[in-house]
């Protein structure tokens, strides 16, 4: 099988700088650069690596995946080592690694990719990511192709090529689409209209999927090179799984395995892929994005709040109720600084999840870029039943289509809230929740979960015990108890993988206004042990909301249920007003208290992450 990579060679030189911050400077989306007006014979670097990137790098996977290779125009190769080399002219580009952040020096212009046609017969013609050409080169390339049509061409599409490159697209057998830039998206639908989804597969900074996989693959790297080299990798690995015969379904597979494994200039060969894949049990890409959402230490800020919500705590205010109101505000919890620190995630509203940052980015890539997980609440609020004052949530109507949107978006996890009243009569008796009210809760949140994880998507289910109430302790313990049994049966009866589901629910209190509080000490061990009780332990973790709480009320608590650990599943907070309210006030409407609303917000953020690290 031979391949010819049309493609540019690139010499990255990785410079990990060292952590002397004076010789950095931080750019308008908080990147640190080299100061270049420094004295470089005082800087120290803690390595200095060089590598061959851009086509070299398919180069390297095919070869090792056992196919003849070679690069249009260029004479490098795999040598003795099994490294790639070349003597032919390259691209230069250097990255500076600062504080687990790259940034890179790299000619504005790229040089354009020769075509130069091969003398002997080629199965595949792949058009690297590298690959910088114009319309002479695009129509040699066509005129290859239409004296060669055993030649099967693969293309891989990014932001750069996407205006040159469009008219090959009707000669692909296969494209690699990597998530282009927002500006870019009106010209690659128009571009791929006519183009069957079974040709195409995704890759992001977090995931690869083929479209007709209902699962996609994890690709992100904390140590990789760089994130180019990621793409890059798998790329080429779906490329020679494709030409190997490989199912859609096992190239995926390989190319995650490829980019999960590879180092430095060395990517893995077949064998190892294949050994890797048939051996190594492989964590689901859902119970691996739960497991993040769960990570020790941290929290998921709850920014979902409805319209009505969020206009009412603007009335308390006086606060204009505004599409660039709203925004302001939202934006606020998304720029302090340092939040990655202490949230793996952030939900979000739908109007939210469609607004911009300072910086251009939509929030879904503003967060991800931060290494924080965007989610969305995705339910679309209560209604009462027929003859009753309680409720269900509506929402299931067209959410497998609003699902599959989010997800193409780059929403990982969502939220579906259920609300229980307590309620009880003059003797004392627990009138509501009733019954009925419970299992029909339960059964939609079971329905929007199965939806949830049939597109790729973490369900946060939420039955929530409302703290505004006159009930006790007690009655709080057996209600919750209720409907804990009762959530869980509908979900194992739906076939909901509990280690890809997340559970948000109320901590055990008495109600607000029930004549007799209960001490912190009192709710953690009752939080704790209906927990332990009525939880099975392959759920994939708990978050608890604030329901209302004082911000420091909801800390108190949390911490004291921290207290009663260890636990049989991960533990953490999920709050919104607890949260959000000092740095709301704090605000006012007013942008000139950015930074003060900010400060606020963050010490709320610390406090609850802190109270996660409470003694047992």
């Amino acid at each position: 099988m031979n391949i010819l990579v049309v493609g540019n060679v690139i010499k990255d030189t990785y410079l990990n700088l060292d952590t002397r911050t004076e010789q950095l400077e931080t750019d308008s989306h908080n990147t640190p650069w080299l100061d270049i007006s420094f004295d470089a014979s005082e800087h120290y670097f803690f390595n200095h690596n060089s590598s061959l990137g851009g086509a070299a790098i398919s180069l390297e996977v095919l070869t090792k995946m056992g196919l003849s290779c070679q690069i249009t125009n260029s004479d490098t190769h795999l040598n003795a080592d099994g490294l790639v080399s070349t003597s032919s002219p390259v691209t230069y580009r250097y990255i500076l690694i600062a504080d687990s952040k790259s940034s890179y020096f790299a000619p504005s212009k790229r040089p354009l990719t020769k075509f130069t046609p091969p003398t002997s017969p080629i199965d595949y013609l792949y058009i690297d990511r590298s690959a910088e050409l114009d319309n002479t080169t695009i129509t040699q390339i066509k005129e290859y192709l239409a004296d060669h049509n055993a030649t099967r061409l693969i293309i891989y599409i990014n932001s750069s090529n996407i205006r040159h490159i469009k008219s090959l697209l009707p000669h692909a057998t296969l494209i690699i689409l990597e998530n282009t830039s927002h500006e870019d998206q009106p010209l690659l639908t128009s571009a791929l209209k006519d183009t069957p989804k079974s040709k195409i597969i995704q890759l992001s900074d977090t995931s690869l999927s083929y479209q007709s996989i209902k699962e996609p693959l994890s690709l992100h790297r904390l140590d990789i090179t760089t994130h180019l080299s990621a793409y890059s990798i798998a790329a080429a690995t779906i490329v020679g799984g494709f030409a190997l015969g490989y199912t859609a379904s096992d190239t995926t597979k390989l190319a995650r395995i490829n980019v999960e494994h590879s180092k430095l200039n060395s990517s893995l060969s077949l064998s190892s892929m294949q050994d890797l894949l048939s051996n190594t049990p492989v964590r689901a890409s859902l119970e691996l994005t739960a497991a993040s959402l769960m990570l020790p230490g941290k929290g998921i800020l709850a920014a979902d709040e409805s319209g009505g919500s969020i206009k009412k705590k603007f009335a308390k205010l006086n606060i204009p109720d505004a599409y660039d109101t709203r925004r302001d505000y939202r934006n606020i919890f998304f720029t302090t600084p340092d939040i990655e620190k202490y949230l793996t995630g952030i939900i979000l509203f739908d109007e939210t999840a469609h607004q911009h940052a300072d910086n251009g980015q939509t929030y879904i890539d503003y967060l991800t870029a931060k290494r924080i997980i965007p989610g969305i609440k995705v339910d679309q609020g209560l209604v009462t039943f027929d003859n009753s004052l309680e409720t269900y949530t509506k929402g299931l109507t067209g959410l497998e289509d609003r699902l599959s949107t989010y997800y193409n978006e780059g929403l990982r996890f969502a939220k579906w809230r259920a609300a229980f009243n307590i309620r009880l009569s003059t003797s004392g008796d627990i009138l509501t929740p009733t019954t009925h009210a419970i299992t029909q809760n339960c059964i939609i949140l079971a329905k929007y979960a199965k939806l949830c994880q049939a597109a790729n998507i973490i369900p946060i289910v939420e039955p929530e015990v409302v703290y505004d109430g006159y009930y006790s302790l007690a009655d709080n313990t057996k209600v919750t108890g209720q409907i804990l049994d009762k959530l869980f049966i509908e979900l194992q009866k739906a076939k909901v993988n509990l280690r890809a589901c997340i559970l948000k629910v109320n901590m055990v209190l008495a109600g607000k206004h029930y004549s007799h509080q209960p001490t912190p000490s009192e709710i953690g061990h009752t939080t704790a042990e209906v927990l332990r009780s009525h939880v099975p332990k392959e759920l994939a973790g708990i978050v608890f909301l604030s329901g209302g709480q004082t911000p420091e009320q909801a800390t108190i608590n949390l911490a004291a249920i921290t207290k009663c650990g260890p636990f049989p599943w991960p533990i953490t907070f999920s709050f919104a007003r607890a949260l959000q309210d000092p740095a709301l006030y704090a605000w006012s409407g007013d942008n000139a208290n950015i930074n003060k609303a900010q400060k606020a917000f963050l010490e709320r953020v610390i406090a609850n992450a802190n109270a996660l690290n409470t003694p047992s």
